[in-house]
C-alpha cells in the first residue's frame, strides 16, 4: 500500500489530480488490512462499518470524465465540484442509498435506504465519492447510562489507532478512527452534545458541529430535534472548511477560516478545564498561539454544567427522542420496530446480541417521560436554554466573538464491562448544544502520546470565525503504524 497517499489531504489529490479509481482502491485494500477483524483476532480498528460496492466504478467514470474534459478546449471543459474524485466516509446512522444506514442497532440492519440523505446527495453532487459507513455508538449513544463509547451491535467496538485499548469517543467514533487511520480524507460525523468533538479531539482530527438547523437532517436517523446536527471531520482545518462549504451549501467558508484571527476577541473559560493536568496546562501554552496573532484574549469565567442543567437536557433529549423515532422509523419501511418501544421489544429478543454488554435504561425512560407534549418536557427545555443562554453563554461571549477552552484529555481505556464514558471532559460542549450554537475543535498537541484536542464556542453563524481559531493552533498529527495491536 502506499502509505503516502492514503494520507493525502484533499488539496493534493485536487492539485495532482490523483486517479479517483487508484486512491478509492488504495483506500479501500488499506480497510480491507488494518479495519477488517480476522476470525478471533483483536488486532482490528473497526472503525468501517460497510464499503460501497460501488465506490470503484463511480471512481472509474470518474476518471474517464476527467479525461474526455482533459481533451477539449479550455472554453468546452466541463466544471468539476469542489471535491471531484475526493472519498469520503459517512457515519451510519445517515441514510446512503444502498449502504446500511442502522445506527448501529440490529433492528434497522436490512431496511437498506433506497436514496440518499439530502446532505449525502450535496456530497455527490460536490464530486466526492461515498467510500462506505462508519461505526458509532450505538444509536448515538443515547440507549444506556452504562454504554461504552464506539460500541453498537451491527459493528463492535470500534479502537482508537493511536492505542487499540483506548476509546475512539463517541458517538462519532468511526468516523474520527477512520481518518486518523487514513482510511479517507474526509468524513461525516454528527452531534447531539459531544459527538463530534468527543471523537475528533481523541483521534487527533479536526471537526465543527455547524450551528443546528444549517444542514438538513432528513434521512438521519433522529436523537434531537433540538440539538442535532451533522458536521465535518478532517485531518486539517482547511479540509474542514471545505467540506462545511459543500454541506452548509455555502461558499467562502474556506476563505474565511483562512484569515488571521488578529482582529478577533476571544474569551477565554477559565471554568472550563478537563480536570488532567498536562491537557489543562497545554491548553494554556496553547493560548500564546493565538495572542502572538494579535488577538485580543481574556479570560471569562461561565458555569460548568451542573447536575441539574445535564438532569434537565436528559428529559430533553429523551422526549425528543421519543418523538423523533416515532416519525423516523416508519419511513425506513416495514420489517421492524416503528416506534421506541418496538424497538424496547426487538431488543428484549435479541438480548443476546442487543443487550450484550449494557441495557436500554435510557430508551425504557424515554418511553415513561411521553414525548414533548407534557409540561416535564417544556419546564426541562425552558430552563435548559435559560441556563444555556441567559447564565453561561450570552454572558461569557458578551465582549469577546468567541468562547475557548479544552475539550477532552487522552482517550481513556474502553470498558465494556464498566462502561466507557468521557472521564477527562472539560463540559464545553453542553451549553453549546442545548443553544444550538456551533463548535470546533482541532488538535493542539500530544499528551502521554495521545491527542488532545482544542474547543471553540461561537455564536450561531459563526462557524468561519471558528475555524480560523482552530486553524491558527492546530497540530495535525497521525498514529504511526501499519498493523495495529491491542496494548
Amino acid at each position: 500500500m502506499e502509505d503516502g497517499l492514503a494520507y493525502a489531504d484533499v488539496f493534493t489529490l485536487q492539485r495532482e489530480h490523483i486517479s479517483a479509481e487508484l486512491l478509492v482502491n488504495l483506500l479501500l485494500e488499506r480497510i480491507a488490512v488494518l479495519d477488517s477483524p480476522a476470525p478471533g483476532s483483536h488486532k482490528a480498528l473497526r472503525s468501517v462499518l460497510a464499503v460501497s460496492q460501488s465506490a470503484g466504478d463511480e471512481a472509474r467514470a470518474q476518471d474517464e470524465a476527467r479525461a474526455r474534459d482533459e481533451a477539449r478546449s479550455p472554453e468546452d471543459k466541463a466544471p468539476t465540484g469542489p471535491l471531484h474524485g475526493v472519498p469520503v466516509l459517512v457515519k451510519d446512522n445517515i441514510e446512503v442509498a444502498g449502504l446500511p444506514s442502522t445506527a448501529g442497532a440490529n433492528c434497522l440492519a436490512g431496511r437498506v435506504p433506497s436514496a440518499d440523505a439530502p446532505l449525502v446527495k450535496r456530497v455527490r453532487e460536490a464530486g466526492a465519492i461515498i467510500l462506505g459507513t462508519t461505526n458509532l455508538s450505538e444509536w448515538a449513544n443515547i440507549r444506556s447510562v452504562h454504554s461504552t463509547s464506539g460500541w453498537s451491535a451491527v459493528g463492535g467496538l470500534t479502537g482508537n489507532p493511536w492505542a487499540l485499548d483506548r476509546s475512539a469517543g463517541g458517538s462519532s467514533s468511526g468516523s474520527g478512527a477512520a481518518l486518523a487511520a487514513g482510511f479517507a480524507p474526509l468524513a461525516i460525523g454528527t452531534e447531539t452534545d459531544g459527538s463530534i468533538t468527543c471523537p475528533a479531539s481523541l483521534n487527533g482530527v479536526a471537526g465543527i458541529k455547524p450551528t443546528v438547523g444549517s444542514l438538513p437532517m432528513q434521512g438521519v436517523v433522529p436523537v434531537s430535534f433540538s440539538q442535532d446536527s451533522a458536521g465535518p471531520m478532517a485531518r486539517t482545518v482547511d479540509e474542514v472548511a471545505l467540506f462545511l462549504e459543500v454541506l452548509m451549501a455555502k461558499p467562502g467558508v474556506l476563505d474565511r477560516a483562512r484569515e488571521s484571527p488578529a482582529s478577533l476577541r476571544i474569551a477565554v473559560a477559565r471554568t472550563f478545564r478537563t480536570g488532567h493536568p498536562a491537557t489543562d496546562e497545554l491548553f494554556d501554552e496553547t493560548l500564546g498561539k493565538l495572542a502572538a496573532t494579535g488577538a485580543t484574549l481574556h479570560d471569562v469565567a461561565p458555569p460548568a454544567p451542573t447536575s441539574a442543567e445535564t438532569d434537565d437536557e436528559d428529559i430533553v433529549l429523551l422526549c425528543e427522542l421519543f418523538d423523533g423515532l416515532a416519525t423516523y422509523l416508519p419511513t425506513r419501511g416495514p420489517g421492524g420496530p416503528q416506534n421506541l418501544p418496538e424497538v424496547i421489544e426487538y431488543e428484549k429478543q435479541n438480548a443476546a446480541t442487543e443487550l450484550a454488554h449494557f441495557g436500554h435504561d435510557l430508551f425504557e425512560r424515554a418511553v415513561a417521560l411521553g414525548g414533548c407534549d407534557t409540561d416535564a418536557y417544556r419546564t426541562a427545555r425552558a430552563r435548559n436554554l435559560s441556563w444555556a443562554l441567559g447564565t453561561c453563554l450570552e454572558p461569557a461571549v458578551a465582549k469577546a466573538d468567541v468562547l475557548v477552552g479544552p475539550t477532552y484529555g487522552p482517550a481513556w481505556k474502553s470498558d465494556l464491562v464498566l462502561g466507557g464514558h468521557p472521564k477527562s471532559s472539560s463540559g464545553i460542549t453542553v451549553a453549546a448544544s442545548i443553544a444550538g450554537w456551533p463548535i470546533a475543535t482541532a488538535p493542539m498537541g500530544l499528551v502521554e502520546g495521545l491527542p488532545v484536542g482544542f474547543g471553540v464556542v461561537g455564536r450561531p453563524g459563526s462557524e468561519a470565525l471558528l475555524l480560523a481559531v482552530c486553524r491558527a493552533i492546530e497540530q495535525p498529527a497521525r498514529p504511526t503504524w501499519s498493523q495495529p495491536c491491542r496494548g
